[in-house]
């Protein structure tokens, strides 16, 4: 909320040509500051003084005075200016300017009040005839190719306070439960989901490379950057309890569609002293609750709603989107098991492009129909249980017991959070805490480990190529059962925003074959 409005400073004359700025006492004392505060001060006076900083977003030119829509990046909505034409010149599209004058009730149409400019000064001029982001639309396909200039755009702009209006009430929900923030390593020597996905990380210019110069390597063994900071808060877990983190992870897939991105943030936590899978899916469930009980009615999320004539095939329908955030707020979300999902999958009515069958991983499309049919597309669905074998090499085996059922084969306690139109944007499971049983594991999984004998093709030891031996040991001195889940945070950015891709959720997006910027 803006604080109650100054009662409005004495008028001052204004003559052509001997105006005088405003004291800094003067100034200091007028608010708002931004163009959000601006357009939301219902003021029914007239101000005097006010000062407003902000890039010329248009220009309408007359004989005496020009027109002036300004944007700063606080709202979706320009702040209209009225600009005697002896003070506009430099006033072009996408110049920095500050606009000193009075904030008077308009005249038109579009806002309550006006800005009757006194004086303008243009502090960082702006070429109009190159300006790249001329008054029109422009699609998401042609914005990519500039993402330094995106956030110019004011939805791209109400994006990015989306972001940080999602972080800060998140940030308060982890505070409010005890759990401590943190911040993990980008660069790692551990693979954590053993896939083999990876980028690796070398030192030296492309002439050392390419004359093969590996004596002087810059660590003493692979390094990759990490897809996950799951076994690092493992090991913080042991030493705080419950932590959790939002840091940025990266994946080398070879894949080009809407939900993947290189480098992308994920939200984790880790919850210790817990033996129970049912316990993080409610912290997952009352988190994203939380989330949309807490942002529903802010502004920003309001500006999203917004549609434009022009894009709106860059948008899903507003309808569908309010439905999303309905179904957050939902008590008690469908949880099923994978063997219960693959039935469903089975006796669907329609036909899919690759066919359900147990032991093999869901695709998007079958996401899509459990969350759509489980829910009725109302709230988001729990999956449990996924077969151990297309499981990471940690997660904690189920037991005839825990199951409760019998089912064609092995699972392990984990889960799929599907969201309805969407897919998966969160994971989680059961770590297995015992020595012998994670062992056992990742001699499974076909990951090597110093705790066993490694030899090279010529019968000589050598090191294992995934530094896994730290992680084995904190199952020697002290493990608690202990679980935790992985969120997506620009996969909900871009579902609760409505934004098609989650190549727009970020201003500086990396996929494969593209890194601009």
């Amino acid at each position: 909320m803006f604080a109650a409005p100054p009662r409005p400073l004495a008028r001052f004359v204004f003559r052509r040509g001997s105006w005088q700025p405003p004291s800094p006492r003067a100034l200091l004392s007028t608010i708002p500051t931004s163009i959000a505060g601006f357009l939301e001060w219902q003021n029914s006076d007239a101000a005097d003084v006010v000062r407003v900083n902000g890039f010329v977003r248009s220009v309408r030119a007359q004989k005496k005075h020009h027109f002036v829509s300004l944007g700063d990046g606080s709202s979706l909505k320009s702040l209209q200016a009225v600009v005697p034409a002896d003070q506009a010149e430099g006033l072009t599209i996408g110049a920095a300017v500050r606009l000193h004058g009075c904030w008077v009730p308009s005249q038109g149409s579009g806002q309550s009040h006006e800005l009757q400019v006194l004086r303008a000064d243009v502090l960082g001029p702006s070429d109009a005839k190159t300006f790249p982001l001329q008054k029109k639309y422009q699609t998401p396909e042609y914005l990519r190719t500039m993402p330094h200039m995106r956030a110019r755009i004011p939805h791209n702009s109400a994006l990015l306070r989306f972001r940080s209006e999602t972080i800060s009430t998140l940030t308060q929900f982890f505070n409010d439960r005890q759990f401590i923030q943190t911040h993990t390593p980008i660069l790692t020597s551990s693979d954590c989901e053993g896939a083999g996905e990876v980028f690796h990380v070398t030192a030296g210019d492309e002439r050392q490379q390419e004359a093969g110069d590996t004596a002087k390597t810059f660590f003493r063994r692979a390094v990759y950057t990490t897809v996950s900071a799951q076994l690092h808060l493992e090991a913080l877990a042991q030493g705080l309890g419950n932590v959790w983190t939002l840091s940025p992870t990266f994946r080398a897939e070879q894949s080009d569609t809407p939900r993947h991105l290189s480098e992308f943030y994920m939200l984790e936590a880790e919850m210790s002293f817990t033996d129970n899978l049912s316990a993080v899916m409610d912290l997952v469930e009352d988190m994203l609750r939380h989330l949309g009980n807490k942002l529903a009615e802010s502004r920003v999320v309001s500006e999203l709603s917004f549609r434009t004539p022009g894009g709106l095939a860059d948008m899903a329908p507003v309808d569908q989107v309010e439905r999303r955030w309905s179904g957050l707020t939902r008590e008690a979300w469908p949880r099923i098991t994978y063997s219960e999902a693959i039935d469903i999958l089975d006796n669907a009515d329609e036909s899919f492009a690759h066919k359900p069958q147990w032991g093999k991983d869901l695709h998007t499309e079958h996401e899509r129909y459990i969350a759509s049919r489980v829910s009725n597309g109302d709230t988001p669905v729990f999956v449990t249980n996924y077969p151990r074998d297309i499981k990471a090499f940690y997660m904690k085996p189920n037991t005839e017991e825990s199951l409760g059922r019998s089912t064609p084969g092995e699972t392990v306690e984990c889960f799929d959070l599907l969201v309805p139109d969407f897919c998966e944007i969160a994971g989680g499971s059961m770590r297995e805490h015992r020595l012998g049983p994670l062992l056992a594991s990742m001699k499974r999984h076909g990951l090597e480990t110093s705790f066993e004998e490694v030899t090279a093709a010529d019968g000589s030891a050598q090191s294992p190529g995934n530094n896994l031996d730290w992680y084995l040991n904190l199952r020697r001195w002290g493990c608690p059962p202990h679980g935790g889940f992985g969120l997506g945070f620009d996969r909900l950015i871009c579902y609760l925003s409505g934004v098609q891709t989650i190549r727009d959720t970020t201003v500086f997006p990396r996929w494969y074959g593209r890194c601009d910027g």
